[in-house]
């Protein structure tokens, strides 16, 4: 496995962000971008462990909600 890809949400009403890696059951979460970036580091070290094959890459995808009234 060459990368893991986690998609990133920001909470509007609570601050913070949350994590989840698409395809695994791996989820995270900060209250600034520099704790989410270190608490996805870490759940990614939790997940695998040395019987599996690590991702060498770990990508953040923003998602960012947008609704206009029609």
């Amino acid at each position: 496995m060459s990368e893991i890809i986690f998609e990133v949400t920001e909470d509007e009403v609570d601050g913070g962000y949350s994590a989840s890696a698409l395809g695994f059951g791996i989820h995270t979460q900060g209250d600034s971008l520099d704790d989410l970036r270190r608490n996805i580091r870490e759940a990614v070290d939790c997940y695998f462990d040395e019987t599996m094959p690590r991702p060498k890459l770990i990508r953040i995808h923003f998602v960012r909600d947008e609704v206009l009234v029609a």
